[in-house]
């Protein structure tokens, strides 16, 4: 999967200002990147208009994509640190409907590069300007820390989804990560909103997942969503493949696991009605890029039992684990 440089994000302009999330958690190899990926791409593959923004050092979004980074102009570091204009920075995906701003290795010394410049938390907020309304949602991937970037990120956005790992001491620094979040409220993004907190890495075959869940919805009794993601093999493999996991391997229980995310988070955000998960059959649901702005009629309807999808407690809290989806190393 490769990228293009372009002048301006492929994506048409629109009135509307994008929804924009980020995806956020100190902690590391929790799902953060996977389900920023993977958001992107469902939400593209359904028709509306999105930019992917990296600026995690480590670049996992980026590589994630299948993208070159040696083969880029400008990444995200260009944008935070010499002011080059965000539409300079993006390349264009080979899956219509999603943008990237990447991150290279010289957005590593960004944190410490920031201390000294003036209104500094507001960098990515300002560069975002221009171009929000060219999309219908900016999704951005945190690195695992609450740094400048984070803060940053944090002060662009809207909406906020913490990813929370289903292992020992999934909690560990969540109360931190709200605590920074309620001051960005209170000083810088009086908008924010943490939309919502999503389960990853579950296995249905330890008490611990399930025990972990039962805690984090004690925790966050209306923040957290109703799908719970699977630990999973596909998930882990589809990275190394440039691929999110809907090209990858689109029958597994991971792919269904993020749709049925996305159902929730299209809801929660209040997107635009009329776009729907690509059905089974469509040429979107087995990986192959199709153009973007299907009519409502040709991809089957949602039905409402899906959108929230209570059924996910069925099928990932306590169906089994196939050999495809079994347990696998931890990814972000």
């Amino acid at each position: 999967m490769g990228t293009s440089a372009a002048p301006v994000g492929s994506a048409r302009p629109t009135r509307q200002a994008a929804a924009i999330v980020a995806l956020a958690n100190q902690k590391g190899g929790v799902g953060k990147t996977t389900t920023a990926v993977n958001t992107a791409v469902a939400l593209a593959r359904r028709g509306f208009r999105v930019l992917l923004i990296d600026i995690d050092p480590q670049g996992n979004a980026t590589s994630s994509l299948g993208v070159d980074k040696g083969s880029l102009l400008h990444s995200a570091y260009d944008v935070l640190i010499d002011e080059v204009p965000i539409a300079r920075a993006v390349a264009v995906t080979d899956r219509p409907g999603l943008d990237l701003v990447a991150s290279t290795p010289t957005l590593a010394g960004a944190e410490v590069e920031l201390v000294d410049v003036l209104d500094r938390e507001r960098r990515l907020a300002r560069a975002l300007a221009p171009v929000a309304g060219r999309y219908q949602v900016v999704v951005i991937d945190c690195p695992p820390s609450l740094g400048l970037l984070t803060i940053n990120a944090l002060t662009a956005a809207r909406s906020v989804v913490v990813p929370i790992q289903c292992e020992f001491l999934a909690l560990e620094g969540v109360g931190q990560l709200i605590t920074t979040i309620d001051l960005v409220k209170r000083h810088l993004n009086p908008t924010l909103d943490v939309t919502g907190v999503l389960m990853t890495m579950f296995d249905a075959r330890t008490r611990l997942s399930t025990h972990v869940v039962e805690e984090v919805r004690r925790y966050f009794p209306h923040r957290i969503f109703r799908e719970v993601v699977p630990r999973s093999v596909r998930l882990a493999e589809a990275p190394s493949y440039g691929q999110a996991i809907f090209e990858y391997d689109p029958a597994s229980r991971g792919a269904e696991a993020y749709e049925s995310f996305v159902d929730e988070l299209i809801e929660r955000l209040q997107l635009a009605s009329g776009k729907t998960r690509p059905a089974r059959g469509d040429p979107r649901a087995n990986g192959a890029h199709a153009a973007i702005g299907v009519a409502a009629s040709e991809t089957a309807p949602v039905e409402a039992d899906a959108v929230v999808s209570t059924r996910s407690s069925d099928r990932s809290v306590e169906g089994d684990v196939d050999d495809r989806d079994a347990p696998a190393p931890d990814h972000d």
